[in-house]
């Protein structure tokens, strides 16, 4: 019985194997079964744990996308006043020909532009935290 060939089985005999009943057979694989098709405990084990930090991830972006919102609205709204701060004191410098005017214009308009930048580089770091949780969703999802 040990000429039988290449199958491979647990004991020396085919009947230490175990079987079971519907035609399974019992902890040995039969022959021709495809270890890389079944997945082990580990596999599993594995997908648990990146699924958790997938998940811890997308907390944490959420947190962070609401924090950035926030920021962008506060930011926001000091451009525009910064704006209408710009637009006055252009206009005050034109009426009075002074050089603290023109100053006071200049200045007014670097602390403009420092918050556009500002606000360009929040909407910026929104679109592509927004697009890492996406590719986190769809990671999860799979």
């Amino acid at each position: 019985n040990t000429s039988l060939g290449p199958e491979w089985r647990n004991g020396r005999r085919d009947g230490l194997k175990i079987r079971c009943l519907k035609g399974r057979v019992g902890s040995t694989p039969t022959s021709g079964t495809n270890f890389m098709d079944t997945p082990t405990l580990i596999d599993v084990a594995n997908k648990g744990i990146n699924s958790r930090l997938t998940e811890r991830r997308l907390r944490r972006g959420t947190q962070s996308l609401a924090s950035l919102r926030n920021e962008l609205s506060v930011v926001e709204e000091q451009v525009q006043h910064f704006s209408e701060e710009v637009h006055d004191l252009e206009i005050r410098a034109l009426v009075s020909e002074t050089p603290l005017a023109d100053a006071e214009s200049r200045e007014a308009m670097r602390h403009m532009q420092a918050m556009t930048k500002h606000r360009d580089y929040l909407r910026e770091a929104i679109a592509d935290l927004e697009l890492r949780q996406d590719d986190l969703l769809d990671k999860l999802g799979h």
